[in-house]
């Protein structure tokens, strides 16, 4: 394994989350989630030095840390682009043709599903059943929800993206 030695480590400012953290009425393994959560909107992902000052701070250990963040997929620990984009990949989507949605975003973006593009622009992921099988395909970017996707739709789909957050 080679040495990253050079390589430059980030620091955390952890002064919001210790506000959070310190506002809770008990401070145990019931409240992980919602600090992870608060965690990840003030930081924008998990990674190792955010992990074990949660875990310090409810006295849980940081195997039961990581256990959440890998088993929820809500959750990262590497840093996501300023828009993610999900494509379903749950059974009624992925007969409708989910998975030749997602191949169309990995051209359209040249990354593959579970990359970011260089800039940190866009974060391609495919995830399990969002719960709206009515809608199948679905894409949901950050909070948008799209439906009835198809491969030929995509560049559509980021073009009118684009559009919109240029105004916003």
């Amino acid at each position: 394994m080679a040495c990253n030695c050079n390589k430059e480590q980030e620091t955390f400012d952890f002064t919001e989350l210790d506000k959070f953290i310190n506002d809770l009425e008990v401070k145990n393994e019931s409240q992980l989630i919602g600090c992870l959560h608060r965690a990840q909107q003030i930081f924008g992902y998990l990674p190792k030095e955010v992990q074990i000052h949660v875990a310090e701070a409810l006295d849980v250990p940081i195997a039961k840390v990581y256990g959440v963040i890998s088993f929820y997929s809500y959750f990262t620990d590497q840093p996501r682009g300023e828009f993610v984009i999900q494509v379903c990949m749950g059974t009624g989507c992925f007969v409708k043709g989910a998975d030749k949605v997602l191949s169309s975003f990995e051209n359209a973006l040249s990354i593959k599903a579970g990359e970011t593009t260089e800039d940190m622009k866009y974060t391609l992921s495919g995830v399990r059943c969002v719960g709206a099988c009515g809608l199948a395909p679905v894409v949901i970017i950050n909070e948008k929800v799209y439906g009835h996707v198809g491969a030929e739709d995509v560049k559509n789909i980021l073009a009118q993206h684009l559009v919109e957050n240029a105004q916003a």
